[in-house]
């Protein structure tokens, strides 16, 4: 059985709490200031929604066989 299977690792797992939050919101306004954030917040949104259609127009794609190219190849 592996480890990570394990339901007991799964819940030994932390879980970030209000502090947590705070401290890591604090560094990112220590390394980011605070007029770069709304730019950060922007850009990350527009990248998760192009990857979400991105996700769903492959999936609305159907499957393509690949063509044989065998057939364009003339002998001699």
């Amino acid at each position: 059985m592996s480890t990570m299977d394990s339901p007991e690792l799964i819940l030994a797992l932390p879980t970030l709490g209000a502090t947590e939050l705070i401290i890591i919101l604090v560094i990112v306004i220590i390394i980011f200031g605070v007029n770069k954030i709304p730019q950060l917040g922007k850009g990350l949104g527009e990248g998760i929604k192009n990857f979400k259609s991105a996700i769903k127009s492959a999936h609305d794609e159907p499957d393509e066989k690949p063509e044989d190219k065998s057939k364009d190849v003339k002998a001699g």
